[in-house]
């Protein structure tokens, strides 16, 4: 037989064992990081929400491209609350609206994904009066002035829809880890914290934290773990296949109440916090090393701290941005507000700029703070830029 009639009979024999039917599309292997409706990047999608103080308009700066997008407005806007990806703005009569800047990142601890989308406005999240907002891949913790914590469901809320699945009372703030919820515990009439307790992420309370943190305020969350602010120092609460600890940094002095850490600041998945310690010094903690330094700053309007071997970032009241080095000394001063303009600035950092507010302009000044704080860029973003927060980081 020639070889052209073998192949037929093979071909024949082959498709009677198969019924017929042609062979099945294997369908594309899904690429790893995938998320629906996203465009993914090779670097840092950041972006800047900003809400406008005076008209309550809101913006979606890209910071790549400069373009901005309007995203509707809230009245009496007080606040602006960021998670990554997600603002919540508090307006005047205490609600909550989310906005999707459309920009965020994936950090699987080896690795990091970064992705882009369209902005839209999301809607009203349930509560009022908002004081934190921490988010997972899984749940998103919006803790209240009243004690509550409601808990998103995230994947519902990246596709659009608010969708609560459960809430934690008697907690101060409340912060997604480790698979689990990391909530501070209050007493009823009493105005701070006493310690930590590890909840479900529907809610339900699992484990305590046994190391107290009397009159706790401030947190921060790490790739170390998770710091809050003691009258005594700072609690570390980490976690270890699925087991939960806390270990005490001392302040490496006594301290006053006035003196105390109590709003921590630092770049995300840096380990190197700052805080204001008083009315003209700043804390700054490296979680690594659980160590604490003390810096004479002058009269501070605003802080933030770059992370490790970088510098600290205080803007003073009159309108001066400085870095300081890691002993504490002055590295840089240049002048970029008014000392009017410094009472709503805020400074946000990211792994290669800071981003200050000019709150009586269309201003947002871009800084290198690898470069001496060379102004980079002056962003227009219309209105003026009451409240700013950054996401994609």
């Amino acid at each position: 037989m020639k070889l052209k009639a073998v192949t037929a009979v093979v071909a024949a024999l082959t498709l009677a064992a198969c019924g017929g039917e042609q062979p099945k599309e294997v369908p594309p292997e899904v690429p790893h990081g995938y998320v629906e409706g996203a465009e993914e990047a090779a670097e840092a999608q950041s972006r800047l929400i900003v809400a406008d103080s005076d008209t309550g308009a809101v913006r979606v700066v890209d910071l790549i491209t400069e373009e901005v997008h309007e995203v509707g407005r809230v009245d009496g806007v007080r606040a602006v609350t960021g998670d990554g990806r997600f603002g919540y703005l508090t307006a005047g009569d205490g609600t909550i609206r989310v906005i999707d800047s459309g920009s965020w990142m994936v950090d699987h601890g080896d690795h990091v994904h970064y992705y882009r989308a369209k902005v839209r406005d999301v809607g009203v999240a349930p509560g009022k009066q908002l004081s934190a907002a921490y988010s997972d891949t899984a749940v998103s913790a919006l803790s209240y002035s009243d004690g509550t914590t409601t808990l998103l469901d995230r994947a519902a809320l990246d596709k659009g829809t608010v969708t609560e699945l459960g809430k934690i009372t008697h907690t101060g703030v409340a912060i997604p880890y480790g698979e689990h919820i990391i909530a501070t515990v209050t007493d009823d009439g009493k105005p701070f914290a006493r310690g930590v307790r590890v909840h479900d992420r529907q809610g339900k309370a699992v484990a305590e934290i046994d190391q107290p943190c009397p009159e706790l305020r401030g947190q921060a969350v790490t790739r170390r773990g998770v710091v809050f602010g003691c009258a005594d120092g700072a609690l570390l609460v980490t976690e270890k296949d699925g087991a939960f600890a806390g270990a005490k940094i001392p302040y490496p002095r006594s301290v006053t109440a006035q003196e105390r850490a109590t709003a921590f600041f630092h770049r995300p998945g840096g380990a190197t916090l700052a805080a204001r310690a008083g009315d003209s010094a700043v804390w700054s903690l490296d979680v690594g090393r659980r160590s604490w330094q003390h810096v004479e700053t002058g009269p501070v309007a605003a802080v933030n701290a770059v992370g490790e071997g970088g510098p600290l970032l205080v803007l003073t009241r009159d309108g001066k941005l400085r870095s300081f080095d890691s002993t504490g000394k002055e590295q840089t001063a240049i002048p970029l507000l008014t000392p009017e303009g410094t009472a709503a600035a805020t400074i946000q950092v990211d792994s290669t700029r800071a981003y200050l507010n000019n709150p009586l302009s269309a201003e947002v000044y871009e800084i290198d703070y690898n470069d001496n704080l060379r102004r980079a860029r002056t962003l227009k973003v219309g209105g003026n830029a009451g409240h700013i927060v950054e996401t994609g980081r």
